[in-house]
């Protein structure tokens, strides 16, 4: 999924707000630092997304048999191979 630069931007002040919020916590940077480095984490997780998305698709791709996207064969397929991916990632 992509999202906006702004709302990822939006998505990284959030974290680093309730963060703040959490008494236990205690930052040792600035809050404009957790925010980067939120934000930097979250576009990781993006990238790693996308890069799992297309890769189950790739494997769907490759069948001999025609697959047709929206199918509930294509969907129980990409379910599958997408939770292989994850798998191999070791998450």
């Amino acid at each position: 999924m992509r999202i906006s630069r702004d709302k990822l931007n939006k998505l990284a002040h959030t974290v680093a707000d309730a963060l703040a919020e959490i008494e236990e916590c205690d930052f040792l940077e600035d809050r404009n630092t957790i925010r980067q480095e939120a934000r930097r984490i979250l576009e990781k997780l993006l990238m790693d997304e996308l890069k799992l998305d297309a890769a189950a698709k790739q494997k769907i791709a490759s069948q001999r048999k025609i697959i047709l996207e929206g199918s509930q064969e294509w969907d129980i397929l990409y379910r599958k191979y997408y939770n292989d991916e994850v798998k191999k990632l070791g998450i």
